[in-house]
């Protein structure tokens, strides 16, 4: 039997990159997806290419339905996966963006925009999933930080304060869910071939690259990581962050 047959999972950020890898991993493994992105577009492509694996989904997408800063949103995203899904299993918190700057080009609306997608976006989609999880006594949640979230990184500091923040969130929710049957993880990846991270300079990106001892990652790399800490084989580990770097950070 498949490692997720039966379950459902809320993937968001899922129209492309590792979010999109995520939602087609854990699909291949059994799970019913609610696609979720800001982009509309993006998100019924994600959606065919799920429907294509037999796999059942729902998608919640454009403004407002997909916006994760939006309570009320994300309240009905999770309302959605139980009507139209069966109800809800996994939450995955994946979106996120980024808006680089050296700390005095910063500007008050980079840092705000970045803290409230990649830290209260995941803040409120928790909280949204959170009763229903408890009631079910049953759940996984894995908060997507990053690799800069533990060593911090120039010309990011709104996306690192996120990252490292997110670290911290999940332990402190880890915590109070563990009594209720709920793992809640992190997993930080570390320079994975996206559509994001080929935004860096090309001299910078491969700098990187080389440094790398595994070479560079892929999104599905991530997914894997993601799908077993879904599995009942990660049953019993909850509150920990998971460094996915190809040996970068070691």
């Amino acid at each position: 039997m498949s490692r997720l047959e039966g379950k459902v999972a809320i993937v968001t950020g899922s129209g492309r990159g590792i979010g999109k890898a995520i939602a087609k991993t854990l699909a291949l493994e059994g799970a019913s997806i609610l696609v979720n992105d800001v982009d509309k577009e993006v998100a019924e492509a994600t959606a065919d290419e799920i429907r294509e694996l037999n796999s059942k989904v729902a998608v919640a997408a454009g403004i407002p339905e997909g916006d994760v800063t939006d309570e009320s949103s994300c309240m009905r995203m999770v309302e959605k996966a139980k009507r139209e899904l069966g109800g809800l299993h996994i939450l995955i918190n994946n979106a996120g963006v980024t808006r680089d700057k050296v700390i005095h080009k910063m500007t008050d609306e980079m840092w705000d925009l970045v803290l409230k997608v990649n830290l209260k976006g995941i803040m409120l989609m928790t909280k949204a999933a959170c009763e229903h999880f408890k009631q079910q006594r049953y759940g996984k949640i894995v908060n997507m930080s990053s690799m800069v979230g533990l060593g911090g990184n120039v010309g990011q500091i709104n996306y690192s304060a996120s990252k490292a923040a997110i670290i911290a969130f999940t332990k402190s929710v880890a915590e109070y869910l563990a009594s209720y049957n709920v793992c809640v993880n992190a997993v930080a990846p570390g320079i994975i071939d996206t559509r994001m991270t080929r935004q860096i300079p090309v001299e910078k990106f491969a700098s990187y690259e080389r440094a790398i001892p595994m070479g560079l990652g892929t999104p599905e790399h991530v997914a894997r990581v993601v799908l077993s800490l879904c599995s009942e084989d990660f049953d019993y580990v909850t509150g920990q962050t998971i460094l996915v770097s190809g040996g970068l950070i070691i």
